[in-house]
């Protein structure tokens, strides 16, 4: 049966390399990407294009209408580091635009959503290594604060109303396509373009923040795989922990050593050492995986060649 899908928050860091995937395995046609501001001009030539306010239900609903759709994907969020920054207006966007579609789903106006939790519901009482999927979580940043609540009503739409919403926990995400969203991981971007630009950086995290990532193809991979798996294999209607690897600022610059021997790394944290603080080092997916076969492909040696072969097509080197 075919499908019409509607990104919300397309022109952010995931949005962008979601939609640009969904519209070579689905078509140009079926795939809308909308956001409250235009793209970068790869998203913007590849499909049509909607713009759309996430808080406004009138808007997203004439959109629904417009190209009959079926799916949802909601990516648009404020995240850590900036929500820390403008509380009120990140919990005001991350939960109202997840409430906006909800009930569009509970009224029967689409048939599945895709909604993307993050580590940041985890806190500094969550058990830190191998973070099990359930599990004490007390998170301290107003965007945790609202992915977890979003994770509880994600599932009590499930249990009361039959909404089909799913969602993955993600880790940081790592791409060299889009510009860091205002995340708390975003320094394991920044690096591999300042090792390229200046051959050196300054990490606000200090040298042995060990925290989940994932590369960016991994993280599109299991977000297309879980909308995909049968509904009966969707155990977990929360949100599933996934991870792809853990590393720290520490390993990550000896990595791109091998590649820019000059390069040098110093350390001064900043608030996003706190937030950083507070998140699991490594992710136990175990259900994930079990649940609908999800596996990572890339490490931090495979990414590392992949980030630094195609910004060195972007920077005199």
């Amino acid at each position: 049966m075919s499908k019409s899908i509607l990104i919300i928050g397309a022109c952010g860091q995931i949005g962008t390399e979601l939609t640009l995937k969904l519209r070579e395995i689905n078509g140009t046609d079926s795939v809308i990407a909308s956001d409250i501001h235009e793209g970068s001009d790869e998203l913007m030539k590849s499909g049509p294009f909607e713009f759309v306010n996430a808080m406004n239900f009138e808007n997203i609903l004439s959109i629904v209408q417009k190209y009959s759709i079926s799916d949802v994907y909601l990516m648009a969020a404020m995240l850590s580091a900036t929500g820390e920054k403008f509380p009120d207006k990140a919990w005001e966007l991350n939960m109202n635009s997840l409430f906006n579609v909800l009930n569009l789903a509970k009224a029967g106006k689409i048939k599945k959503v895709f909604w993307p939790s993050s580590i940041a519901v985890f806190g500094p009482t969550t058990p830190k290594e191998n973070t099990p999927q359930k599990t004490v979580m007390e998170p301290t940043t107003v965007y945790g604060i609202s992915k977890q609540a979003g994770e509880r009503w994600c599932e009590y739409y499930f249990d009361k109303y039959g909404v089909d919403v799913r969602s993955i926990r993600y880790p940081g995400i790592i791409s060299w396509k889009a510009n860091p969203g205002g995340g708390t991981t975003d320094y394991a971007i920044e690096i591999y373009h300042k090792a390229l630009l200046n051959g050196n950086y300054t990490s606000f995290l200090n040298k042995n923040s060990k925290l989940p990532m994932m590369y960016i193809d991994d993280a599109i991979e299991a977000t297309i795989n879980i909308m995909e798996a049968e509904k009966e294999k969707i155990k977990i209607r929360s949100s599933y922990n996934l991870t792809g690897m853990s590393f720290t600022p520490e390993e990550v610059s000896a990595e791109i050593k091998k590649t820019v021997p000059n390069f040098t790394i110093s350390y001064n944290p900043d608030f996003r050492q706190q937030i950083a603080d507070s998140w699991p080092k490594s992710i136990d997916d175990s259900e994930a995986r079990e649940d609908w076969g999800w596996n990572h492909k890339i490490d931090l040696e495979k990414m590392s060649e992949i980030m630094l072969e195609n910004l060195s097509l972007k920077y005199i080197v």
